[in-house]
Protein backbone atom coordinates (compact mmCIF):
# COMPACT_ATOMS: atom_id res chain seq x y z
CA UNK A 1 0.00 0.00 0.00
CA UNK A 2 2.93 2.40 0.30
CA UNK A 3 6.71 2.32 -0.41
CA UNK A 4 9.11 1.23 2.26
CA UNK A 5 13.23 2.16 2.16
CA UNK A 6 15.34 -0.77 2.29
CA UNK A 7 16.45 -3.95 0.49
CA UNK A 8 14.41 -6.79 -0.73
CA UNK A 9 15.72 -10.06 -2.55
CA UNK A 10 14.69 -10.93 -6.00
CA UNK A 11 12.09 -13.63 -6.72
CA UNK A 12 13.36 -17.12 -5.65
CA UNK A 13 16.23 -15.27 -3.34
CA UNK A 14 16.28 -15.43 0.48
CA UNK A 15 17.71 -13.57 3.34
CA UNK A 16 20.49 -15.68 5.08
CA UNK A 17 21.83 -14.75 8.67
CA UNK A 18 24.56 -12.22 6.87
CA UNK A 19 22.15 -10.24 5.36
CA UNK A 20 22.87 -11.78 1.75
CA UNK A 21 20.21 -12.89 -0.70
CA UNK A 22 20.65 -16.82 -1.59
CA UNK A 23 18.87 -19.79 -3.21
CA UNK A 24 16.70 -21.73 -0.77
CA UNK A 25 18.95 -24.33 -1.39
CA UNK A 26 21.78 -22.71 0.38
CA UNK A 27 19.75 -21.29 3.29
CA UNK A 28 21.01 -21.83 6.43
CA UNK A 29 19.45 -23.69 9.30
CA UNK A 30 19.43 -22.40 13.13
CA UNK A 31 20.21 -24.27 16.34
CA UNK A 32 20.84 -22.82 19.64
CA UNK A 33 21.47 -19.61 18.52
CA UNK A 34 24.15 -21.04 15.88
CA UNK A 35 23.79 -21.00 11.66
CA UNK A 36 24.49 -23.96 10.04
CA UNK A 37 25.01 -24.28 6.72
CA UNK A 38 23.35 -26.24 3.82
CA UNK A 39 24.47 -30.01 4.32
CA UNK A 40 25.64 -29.53 8.16
CA UNK A 41 24.60 -31.91 10.23
CA UNK A 42 24.20 -31.83 14.23
CA UNK A 43 23.70 -35.23 16.51
CA UNK A 44 22.21 -36.18 19.28
CA UNK A 45 22.10 -39.66 21.36
CA UNK A 46 19.03 -40.88 18.72
CA UNK A 47 18.83 -38.72 15.76
CA UNK A 48 20.90 -37.28 12.78
CA UNK A 49 19.70 -33.57 11.64
CA UNK A 50 20.97 -32.64 8.38
CA UNK A 51 20.38 -29.15 7.50
CA UNK A 52 18.29 -28.83 4.00
CA UNK A 53 16.83 -26.08 2.26
CA UNK A 54 16.94 -23.78 5.79
CA UNK A 55 15.11 -26.39 7.60
CA UNK A 56 16.58 -29.71 9.97
CA UNK A 57 15.86 -33.15 8.29
CA UNK A 58 15.89 -35.73 11.36
CA UNK A 59 16.88 -39.40 10.76
CA UNK A 60 16.41 -41.72 13.76
CA UNK A 61 19.44 -43.55 14.55
CA UNK A 62 19.28 -47.45 14.19
CA UNK A 63 20.68 -47.59 18.08
CA UNK A 64 19.59 -44.94 20.38
CA UNK A 65 21.37 -44.43 23.46
CA UNK A 66 20.96 -42.66 27.06
CA UNK A 67 23.10 -41.81 29.57
CA UNK A 68 22.62 -41.48 33.57
CA UNK A 69 25.28 -38.87 35.20
CA UNK A 70 26.17 -39.77 39.03
CA UNK A 71 28.70 -36.93 40.15
CA UNK A 72 29.76 -34.71 42.99
CA UNK A 73 28.33 -35.23 46.11
CA UNK A 74 25.40 -36.89 44.95
CA UNK A 75 24.42 -35.58 41.68
CA UNK A 76 22.50 -37.30 39.07
CA UNK A 77 20.61 -36.93 35.97
CA UNK A 78 18.61 -39.71 35.00
CA UNK A 79 18.47 -41.71 31.45
CA UNK A 80 15.27 -39.56 30.82
CA UNK A 81 16.61 -36.47 32.17
CA UNK A 82 15.56 -35.95 35.51
CA UNK A 83 17.72 -33.90 37.94
CA UNK A 84 17.95 -34.16 41.84
CA UNK A 85 20.61 -34.53 44.19
CA UNK A 86 20.57 -37.07 47.32
CA UNK A 87 23.48 -36.99 50.73
CA UNK A 88 22.64 -40.84 51.96
CA UNK A 89 25.81 -43.04 53.63
CA UNK A 90 24.64 -46.33 52.07
CA UNK A 91 24.18 -48.59 49.20
CA UNK A 92 21.87 -47.82 46.38
CA UNK A 93 20.92 -49.49 43.22
CA UNK A 94 21.90 -46.66 40.36
CA UNK A 95 20.29 -48.64 37.89
CA UNK A 96 19.22 -52.56 37.16
CA UNK A 97 16.91 -54.54 35.02
CA UNK A 98 14.48 -57.38 35.65
CA UNK A 99 12.25 -54.82 37.28
CA UNK A 100 8.85 -55.99 35.60
CA UNK A 101 6.52 -58.60 37.36
CA UNK A 102 6.51 -60.71 34.75
CA UNK A 103 10.22 -61.02 34.59
CA UNK A 104 12.10 -60.39 37.23
CA UNK A 105 15.07 -61.76 36.48
CA UNK A 106 18.10 -59.19 36.11
CA UNK A 107 20.89 -59.70 33.61
CA UNK A 108 22.61 -56.90 35.34
CA UNK A 109 23.21 -54.37 38.33
CA UNK A 110 25.05 -51.01 39.63
CA UNK A 111 25.47 -50.19 42.49
CA UNK A 112 26.91 -46.79 43.91
CA UNK A 113 28.25 -46.92 48.25
CA UNK A 114 28.32 -43.47 49.56
CA UNK A 115 30.74 -42.37 52.03
CA UNK A 116 31.00 -38.65 54.14
CA UNK A 117 33.43 -36.52 52.70
CA UNK A 118 33.34 -33.19 54.66
CA UNK A 119 32.04 -32.05 58.18
CA UNK A 120 28.80 -31.19 56.56
CA UNK A 121 27.56 -34.45 56.31
CA UNK A 122 27.65 -34.76 52.48
CA UNK A 123 28.53 -37.33 50.41
CA UNK A 124 30.38 -38.59 47.52
CA UNK A 125 30.24 -41.23 45.26
CA UNK A 126 33.68 -43.30 45.99
CA UNK A 127 33.02 -46.97 44.87
CA UNK A 128 30.88 -49.04 42.31
CA UNK A 129 30.05 -52.32 41.78
CA UNK A 130 28.83 -53.82 38.69
CA UNK A 131 27.13 -57.43 39.05
CA UNK A 132 26.37 -58.88 35.74
CA UNK A 133 25.36 -62.67 36.24
CA UNK A 134 28.11 -64.63 37.98
CA UNK A 135 31.39 -61.53 36.91
CA UNK A 136 31.42 -58.49 39.36
CA UNK A 137 33.33 -55.16 38.75
CA UNK A 138 34.40 -53.05 41.69
CA UNK A 139 35.58 -49.75 41.23
CA UNK A 140 37.12 -48.22 44.18
CA UNK A 141 40.29 -46.30 45.19
CA UNK A 142 41.33 -45.29 41.78
CA UNK A 143 41.65 -48.78 40.19
CA UNK A 144 39.36 -51.59 39.66
CA UNK A 145 38.99 -55.06 40.09
CA UNK A 146 37.48 -58.32 38.17
CA UNK A 147 36.27 -61.25 39.84
CA UNK A 148 33.87 -64.40 38.56
CA UNK A 149 32.80 -65.22 34.87
CA UNK A 150 30.11 -65.16 32.40
CA UNK A 151 30.68 -66.47 29.07
CA UNK A 152 26.93 -64.52 28.17
CA UNK A 153 29.13 -60.98 28.69
CA UNK A 154 31.33 -59.35 26.34
CA UNK A 155 33.61 -57.04 27.99
CA UNK A 156 36.66 -54.22 27.33
CA UNK A 157 38.85 -52.05 29.51
CA UNK A 158 40.24 -49.09 28.48
CA UNK A 159 42.22 -46.53 30.34
CA UNK A 160 43.30 -43.07 29.69
CA UNK A 161 45.01 -40.29 32.00
CA UNK A 162 41.65 -39.20 33.36
CA UNK A 163 39.25 -42.50 32.94
CA UNK A 164 38.80 -45.88 33.50
CA UNK A 165 35.98 -46.86 30.36
CA UNK A 166 34.33 -50.43 30.65
CA UNK A 167 32.55 -51.18 27.24
CA UNK A 168 29.96 -53.84 28.42
CA UNK A 169 28.03 -56.02 25.65
CA UNK A 170 24.90 -58.48 26.82
CA UNK A 171 23.69 -60.08 23.34
CA UNK A 172 20.43 -59.59 22.36
CA UNK A 173 20.04 -56.96 25.68
CA UNK A 174 22.34 -53.98 25.91
CA UNK A 175 25.28 -52.43 24.65
CA UNK A 176 26.21 -50.42 27.63
CA UNK A 177 29.67 -47.95 28.19
CA UNK A 178 30.72 -47.10 31.99
CA UNK A 179 32.94 -43.96 32.13
CA UNK A 180 34.64 -43.63 35.51
CA UNK A 181 37.04 -40.23 36.32
CA UNK A 182 38.59 -42.76 39.24
CA UNK A 183 36.74 -40.04 41.89
CA UNK A 184 33.45 -39.37 41.89
CA UNK A 185 32.20 -39.11 38.33
CA UNK A 186 30.55 -42.00 37.08
CA UNK A 187 28.37 -42.18 33.33
CA UNK A 188 25.97 -45.21 32.32
CA UNK A 189 25.57 -44.97 28.55
CA UNK A 190 23.09 -47.57 27.57
CA UNK A 191 21.71 -48.74 24.29
CA UNK A 192 19.45 -51.70 24.49
CA UNK A 193 17.92 -54.08 21.99
CA UNK A 194 14.87 -55.18 23.82
CA UNK A 195 12.21 -52.93 25.91
CA UNK A 196 13.46 -54.61 29.12
CA UNK A 197 12.15 -52.43 31.78
CA UNK A 198 15.33 -50.59 33.74
CA UNK A 199 14.63 -48.68 37.34
CA UNK A 200 17.05 -47.66 39.82
CA UNK A 201 18.33 -44.22 40.72
CA UNK A 202 18.66 -43.45 37.47
CA UNK A 203 14.95 -43.97 36.44
CA UNK A 204 12.95 -46.04 34.34
CA UNK A 205 14.45 -44.98 31.14
CA UNK A 206 10.91 -44.94 29.34
CA UNK A 207 11.56 -41.41 27.68
CA UNK A 208 8.92 -39.54 30.36
CA UNK A 209 10.97 -37.47 32.98
CA UNK A 210 7.82 -36.62 34.86
CA UNK A 211 7.45 -40.41 36.06
CA UNK A 212 11.31 -40.89 36.95
CA UNK A 213 10.57 -41.18 40.48
CA UNK A 214 9.35 -44.74 40.69
CA UNK A 215 10.21 -46.67 43.45
CA UNK A 216 11.03 -50.42 44.30
CA UNK A 217 7.62 -50.90 45.17
CA UNK A 218 6.11 -49.55 41.72
CA UNK A 219 4.51 -46.33 42.82
CA UNK A 220 5.88 -43.22 41.97
CA UNK A 221 7.34 -40.97 44.87
CA UNK A 222 5.97 -37.57 45.96
CA UNK A 223 9.44 -36.46 46.41
CA UNK A 224 13.15 -37.83 45.56
CA UNK A 225 14.01 -38.21 49.09
CA UNK A 226 10.92 -41.18 49.52
CA UNK A 227 12.31 -42.62 45.77
CA UNK A 228 15.67 -42.43 46.76
CA UNK A 229 14.97 -44.18 50.11
CA UNK A 230 13.38 -46.76 48.49
CA UNK A 231 16.45 -47.96 46.63
CA UNK A 232 19.03 -49.06 49.34
CA UNK A 233 20.90 -52.04 48.78
CA UNK A 234 21.10 -52.67 52.51
CA UNK A 235 17.67 -52.11 54.15
CA UNK A 236 19.18 -51.59 57.39
CA UNK A 237 20.92 -48.12 56.75
CA UNK A 238 19.21 -45.41 57.79
CA UNK A 239 16.42 -43.31 55.66
CA UNK A 240 17.89 -39.89 54.28
CA UNK A 241 15.35 -37.17 55.66
CA UNK A 242 16.76 -33.64 54.67
CA UNK A 243 19.49 -32.51 51.96
CA UNK A 244 22.70 -30.56 52.94
CA UNK A 245 22.98 -27.69 51.86
CA UNK A 246 27.05 -26.89 52.23
CA UNK A 247 27.42 -23.51 51.70
CA UNK A 248 24.83 -22.54 54.52
CA UNK A 249 26.79 -24.87 56.22
CA UNK A 250 29.99 -23.07 55.87
CA UNK A 251 29.12 -19.92 54.53
CA UNK A 252 33.17 -18.76 54.52
CA UNK A 253 33.78 -21.38 51.47
CA UNK A 254 31.10 -19.63 49.02
CA UNK A 255 32.74 -16.86 48.12
CA UNK A 256 35.80 -18.74 47.20
CA UNK A 257 33.22 -21.78 45.47
CA UNK A 258 31.27 -19.13 43.07
CA UNK A 259 35.07 -17.81 42.12
CA UNK A 260 36.41 -20.76 41.26
CA UNK A 261 33.29 -22.70 39.45
CA UNK A 262 32.40 -19.20 37.56
CA UNK A 263 34.53 -20.36 34.89
CA UNK A 264 31.54 -22.05 33.64
CA UNK A 265 30.24 -18.57 33.34
CA UNK A 266 33.38 -17.85 31.54
CA UNK A 267 34.64 -17.27 27.70
CA UNK A 268 36.43 -20.48 28.10
CA UNK A 269 32.88 -22.12 27.60
CA UNK A 270 31.22 -19.53 25.44
CA UNK A 271 31.13 -22.01 22.47
CA UNK A 272 28.64 -24.25 24.69
CA UNK A 273 26.49 -22.02 26.27
CA UNK A 274 24.10 -22.54 23.40
CA UNK A 275 24.29 -25.90 23.37
CA UNK A 276 24.26 -26.90 26.97
CA UNK A 277 22.43 -24.99 29.98
CA UNK A 278 25.33 -24.39 32.17
CA UNK A 279 23.11 -23.28 35.10
CA UNK A 280 22.73 -26.41 36.88
CA UNK A 281 26.61 -27.70 36.43
CA UNK A 282 27.43 -23.88 37.71
CA UNK A 283 24.67 -24.86 41.11
CA UNK A 284 26.58 -28.64 41.31
CA UNK A 285 29.97 -26.90 41.52
CA UNK A 286 29.39 -24.58 44.24
CA UNK A 287 27.46 -26.67 46.04
CA UNK A 288 30.50 -29.33 46.16
CA UNK A 289 33.16 -26.79 46.25
CA UNK A 290 31.58 -25.68 49.87
CA UNK A 291 30.57 -28.99 50.82
CA UNK A 292 34.28 -30.78 50.01
CA UNK A 293 35.72 -29.16 53.77
CA UNK A 294 38.32 -32.00 54.28
CA UNK A 295 40.56 -31.72 52.12
CA UNK A 296 40.20 -32.71 48.45
CA UNK A 297 37.93 -29.15 47.73
CA UNK A 298 40.15 -28.86 44.43
CA UNK A 299 39.14 -32.10 43.22
CA UNK A 300 35.55 -31.76 44.10
CA UNK A 301 35.56 -28.59 42.20
CA UNK A 302 37.37 -29.85 39.08
CA UNK A 303 35.16 -33.06 38.70
CA UNK A 304 32.38 -30.97 38.73
CA UNK A 305 33.60 -28.49 35.88
CA UNK A 306 34.44 -31.87 34.03
CA UNK A 307 30.70 -32.67 33.94
CA UNK A 308 29.72 -29.58 32.13
CA UNK A 309 32.90 -30.24 29.61
CA UNK A 310 31.98 -34.08 29.17
CA UNK A 311 28.22 -32.53 28.54
CA UNK A 312 30.12 -29.98 25.83
CA UNK A 313 31.70 -32.80 24.10
CA UNK A 314 28.74 -35.42 23.89
CA UNK A 315 27.46 -32.03 22.01
CA UNK A 316 30.50 -31.68 19.74
CA UNK A 317 32.14 -29.00 21.59
CA UNK A 318 35.61 -29.93 22.64
CA UNK A 319 36.72 -27.24 25.64
CA UNK A 320 40.27 -26.98 26.47
CA UNK A 321 39.71 -25.46 29.34
CA UNK A 322 42.70 -27.36 31.86
CA UNK A 323 45.59 -25.68 32.49
CA UNK A 324 49.02 -26.54 34.73
CA UNK A 325 47.61 -24.15 36.98
CA UNK A 326 43.99 -25.07 37.28
CA UNK A 327 42.87 -28.82 37.33
CA UNK A 328 45.86 -30.03 35.37
CA UNK A 329 46.12 -33.38 34.55
CA UNK A 330 47.68 -35.94 36.67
Amino acid sequence: TKCESGCVCADGLYENLDGGCVPAEECPCEYGGLAYGRGEQIQTECEICTCKKGKWKCVQKTRCSSTCNLYGEGHITTFDGQRFVFDGNCEYILATDGCSVNRPISSFKIVTENVICGKSGVTCSRSISVYLGNLTIILRDETFAISGENPGVQYKVIKNALHLMFDIIIPGKYNMTLIWNKHMNFFIKISRETQETICGLCGNYNGNMKDDFETRSKYVASNELEFVNSWKENPLCGDVYFVVDPCSKNPYRKAWAEKTCSIINSQVFSACHNKVNRMPYYEACVRDSCGCDIGGDCQCMCDSIAVYAMACLEKGICIDWRTPEFCREF
